[in-house]
């Protein structure tokens, strides 16, 4: 039972007894009203109400701190082997990072033309840029198929399967079709991932990317171009005179 309950059962009988208590006292003291009687039962009501509050408050376990809050760190984002490469033209030099381990084939036929400098003294090419002035496009070198510079086709592995995609500065292999890729190769600027292989398309072999001197790859691909030369859809985007490619080495690591 509380003390609110107690109370009310107590203060009842009481207002029962005021009037005869008030009867029994002096002439000159004056009658409680009615409502001052319920006025001091309200009062006394109130101030039980409030102390049985007060002593549940007292009594009641505190509800416990919330824990803190802990932000999972995030996972480091991992990192694939890649060989540096340093491309050195008549317009400057670029960096690639040639991915070894997750284009493996790819990677090591590149690799070998640089081993072996079959890249030397060839050239780019090719700059291939939207009609209508969308941003995107691409630049193109190498052996250019010279028979005393090519070796062997490379298989083809499709983006699907290495997760890399064509996207600003990617550097791919050059086919006719999948399997054919030998010492040519285009370089993208900003995003063509049409060139990824989907469900239907086995698309092209990205293998790489630029790491520094985009400027020169953009350089090349604003160089001008023969309104003639180039069969097909590559008349118009071969590039007059070409830019040549005076080495390709793998840069010194540390």
């Amino acid at each position: 039972m509380t003390i609110l309950t107690t109370l009310r059962r107590v203060a009842w009988p009481l207002v029962l007894l005021a009037a005869p208590v008030a009867l029994a006292a002096p002439a000159h003291a004056a009658r409680p009203s009615e409502a001052e009687i319920q006025a001091k039962i309200d009062a006394d009501l109130a101030a039980a109400a409030k102390a049985e509050a007060e002593a549940r408050a007292a009594g009641a376990p505190r509800p416990a701190p919330p824990p803190p809050e802990t932000t999972k760190p995030a996972e480091p984002a991992r990192t694939y082997q890649t060989v540096p490469v340093v491309i050195t033209t008549s317009l400057g030099s670029f960096t690639l990072a040639i991915e070894t381990e997750r284009a493996p084939i790819t990677a090591a036929n590149f690799l070998a033309y640089v081993d072996q400098k079959r890249f030397d003294g060839t050239a780019f090419y090719r700059s291939f840029k939207w009609d209508d002035g969308t941003p995107g496009g691409f630049i193109q070198g190498g052996t250019q198929n010279d028979p005393k510079r090519i070796l062997k086709p490379v298989p083809h592995e499709p983006t699907s399967k290495t997760g890399l995609s064509h996207v600003e500065g990617v550097i791919s292999v050059a086919q006719g079709a999948p399997g054919t890729g030998t010492g040519d190769f285009f370089i993208i600027i900003g995003n063509m991932t049409g060139f990824d292989a989907t469900a239907d398309l086995p698309g092209f072999a990205a293998f790489g990317r630029v790491v520094s001197g985009m400027e020169v790859i953009r350089a090349i691909a604003d160089a001008p171009r023969s309104p003639t030369l180039g069969e097909g859809v590559m008349k118009g985007q071969m590039l007059e005179p070409q830019i040549r490619i005076l080495s390709a080495r793998r840069a010194l690591t540390s």
